[in-house]
């Protein structure tokens, strides 16, 4: 719920009224029946009773059995002078008190209003966070162990910088800095639990230094700077006050127990009678009392209180420590109050700590609470009952009520302060109210072209929210038994896109391809790689987006029955010595502008293109396998000044079994066999199967003959050749 933290000023009223008010402390339980007639309180009836067992320890219920005992002796009692008593109002102790500061932020969507469901939202998160951390600090697994109690807003930001509201702003993100207060679920169950046990309910619940402060310290009195120290029997309670508010609240875990466990150590007494003597410390001259051992003993008190005085020093000391530690300075004055204030020597020695004024450190008691008409009980004016008559105050002036209400079926109970709303019931149910709101989809990035882009994920959905059946606020007002259902809403999908999405305008390439007009659209590139462009981008994609430039990527664009892969062309299969091979049926004609192109040539708009496939003959043994690869040996020798190569080696061929010449075509699946054999070495006559020469005589009658020359030497058609020889052969 909203509040502004200390929650003190409620509607006077002037109606009469009796108020049961208990006051539940470590040691013992007062139970006061107290008349409220308009502002002013008087004490009818009051009844004290100690706990016969350490059932409560530091203000916390420890054994519920036996404080409900002491409770309703309390209320028996009370009941046979006053009536049937139902309803009775009670304290939490204030050292069970945490209080929490976060800050929340909220992304935006952009070009948004911020709604006031946004706020909310937004504060609720804060002291949801706040509950967290909180239980995190305790280290506690559940954090709906803490009630919140209230909390206020100390200021809005957006984008950073202060703002008054931020209702009907845009930005990118929203902050709210938030004060929490929450009191621990256990300390307020087991106080339920106990009055049940004793048929009383709750009329009103009030923190312990609430009570205290604000009968004893008005709100005309908070400007000033002032601790009020409620000295207990197992904790002394702290709280601060400046510039009209509570500022602080502490706990030190020293009181009275200390200076009774010092007397026990210092006269060798039982707790009982340490207990007696020390109440006797500020009220008699003298005190008598029987050790553990039997013996009796009657000395003055300022001897008793002369073996204490370290004991009390250090009471002293720790308070006046914790006093600095909260307001970071001696304040302007101390008020004790409770039981232990009455310690001797106790206001001297906390004024002497904190540097002030002795008169600046004063024991109050219940005859200083302007409201409180005592004069009937005089014996209640002392500090140990500032407190329970605080309570009673309390209870119509600023109590904790709370109501019941379900949520998603289950049953919770929470705290009044003010008006509580639909958020408060759900944060005690421990909901997740971030996780009420479907959270926006991931965002995804992608660089197109050399930018990067941003895609936004889908928005989530509020949840579904209802109040007895009808739709409501995190806002609305709750009343005692309502019926809260709340649906979480849908986190928005995360972002999607296809290539096609990133064109800002779609362009095209026009062209005529064999005579027919052709618009090519863009090209895309993800990570390298042509995709099409319905292709689904991955996150960090890299996308370059172009029309085609070149031929090769025109025909790719226009379709497979312009562009073709190989493996759909006919083509011939033939293996050679085990080897496959396969070689194209079709080639492929290309004309750009009428003349001869490759893949590789660019393209401009209105260039004509021409494609087409043509049979490519079928080739001959020769021309797919070169012989001359099949030959290891041969010898160069010049004839009539000409090279020529020759063949040491001799090659057969077979194809499907059967002896081939190199002329024959190559038929498809057909199975070659090439063999290589070293031959004799060749001779003059050999030359003339690779070169063209002709024999024909000339006329006779000039001619005598043709000579034949090796290296300018006389040979024959059987002279054996080697490399490098030069060969003549000539008429004479």
């Amino acid at each position: 719920m909203r509040s502004d933290l200390p929650l003190l000023e409620v509607e006077k009223t002037a109606q009469e009224e009796l108020i049961f008010a208990l006051d539940i402390g470590t040691r013992s339980v007062v139970g006061l029946i107290v008349e409220a007639v308009g502002e002013k309180y008087r004490v009818v009836d009051c009844v004290i009773r100690e706990h016969d067992e350490r059932s409560m320890l530091d203000g916390q219920i420890h054994d519920v059995m036996a404080v409900a005992k002491v409770i309703g002796q309390i209320k028996e009692e009370l009941e046979q002078k006053n009536g049937p008593l139902h309803r009775v109002a009670v304290a939490a102790a204030g050292r069970s008190l945490r209080t929490k500061r976060v800050k929340m932020d909220m992304p935006l969507a952009k070009h948004a209003f911020i709604t006031r469901e946004d706020v909310v939202a937004m504060e609720f998160a804060a002291v949801q966070e706040a509950q967290a951390q909180l239980a995190q600090e305790l280290n506690e697994q559940d954090v709906t162990r803490y009630y919140c109690v209230g909390y206020s807003v100390v200021n809005y930001h957006l984008d950073g910088e202060l703002i008054g509201s931020l209702i009907d702003q845009r930005g990118d993100v929203a902050s709210v800095d938030v004060i929490a207060t929450f009191l621990p679920r256990v300390v307020v169950d087991s106080l339920i639990t106990s009055l049940k046990r004793c048929d009383l309910d709750m009329q009103a619940l009030t923190l312990e230094p609430i009570a205290a402060i604000n009968v004893l310290i008005p709100v005309t009195m908070r400007r000033l700077n002032i601790a009020l120290v409620d000295i207990g029997a197992g904790t002394s309670d702290v709280a601060l006050t400046e510039e009209g508010a509570i500022t602080a609240y502490g706990m030190v875990p020293v009181a009275g127990d200390e200076i009774t466990d010092a007397l026990m150590n210092a006269f060798l007494l039982d707790f009982p009678m340490a207990e007696e003597v020390k109440r006797a410390l500020s009220v008699h001259e003298s005190v008598s009392f029987t050790d553990i051992l039997g013996l009796e003993q009657t000395l003055p008190v300022a001897d008793v209180i002369a073996a204490i005085q370290p004991d009390i020093q250090q009471l002293a000391e720790k308070i006046a420590f914790k006093i600095l530690e909260l307001n970071g300075k001696a304040p302007q004055a101390v008020m004790l109050i409770g039981g232990g204030s009455l310690t001797p020597g106790l206001t001297d020695k906390v004024a002497h700590v904190l540097k002030m004024p002795a008169a600046r450190v004063a024991v109050r008691g219940s005859d200083a609470i302007k409201q409180f008409i005592g004069d009937d009980h005089p014996s209640l004016n002392g500090p140990e009952f500032v407190t329970p008559v605080g309570i009673a105050v309390a209870a119509r002036r600023h109590p904790l009520r709370y109501v019941t209400i379900t949520v998603n079926d289950q049953t919770i109970r929470i705290f009044d302060l003010r008006k509580m709303t639909l958020g408060d019931g759900l944060l005690a149910a421990g909901l997740d109210i971030r996780r009420l709101y479907g959270r926006p989809g991931l965002a995804m990035s992608v660089t197109v072209n050399g930018r990067m882009r941003i895609i936004p994920g889908g928005h989530g959905t509020p949840p579904v929210i209802e109040r007895n059946g009808e739709p409501a606020g995190l806002d609305t007002t709750l009343e005692d038994g309502d019926t809260i259902r709340a649906i979480a809403g849908t986190d928005g999908e995360n972002a999607k896109v296809q290539i096609k999405d990133l064109l800002d305008r779609l362009d095209t390439l026009d062209i005529l391809c064999n005579d027919q007009p052709l618009s090519l659209g863009p090209i895309a590139r993800v990570n390298g790689e042509v995709q099409p462009l319905d292709t689904w981008l991955a996150d960090r994609s890299e996308i370059e987006i172009r029309l085609p430039q070149t031929v090769g990527e025109a025909l790719v664009e226009a379709g497979w029955e312009l562009a073709p892969v190989e493996a759909d062309v006919p083509s011939f299969q033939f293996t050679v010595n085990g080897h496959s091979y396969s070689l194209p049926a079709r080639q492929e004609i290309l004309l750009l502008n009428g003349k001869a192109c490759s893949r590789a040539d660019y393209l401009r708009q209105g260039d004509e293109l021409v494609y087409r496939l043509e049979e490519v003959p079928i080739p001959a043994i020769r021309d797919v396998i070169p012989l001359e690869e099949w030959v290891q040996e041969s010898i160069t020798v010049h004839f009539n000044g000409e090279p020529v190569t020759i063949p040491v080696a001799q090659v057969t061929i077979t194809m499907d079994g059967r002896e081939a010449r190199p002329e024959e075509p190559v038929a498809n699946d057909a199975v070659i066999l090439v063999k290589s054999t070293v031959g004799s070495t060749p001779v003059f006559s050999d030359v003339f199967r690779y070169v063209d020469f002709s024999l024909d005589q000339p006329d006779r009658e000039t001619i005598s003959g043709f000579v034949m020359l090796v290296n300018g030497e006389p040979a024959t058609f059987q002279t054996e050749l080697k490399t490098g020889d030069k060969l003549e052969l000539f008429w004479d």
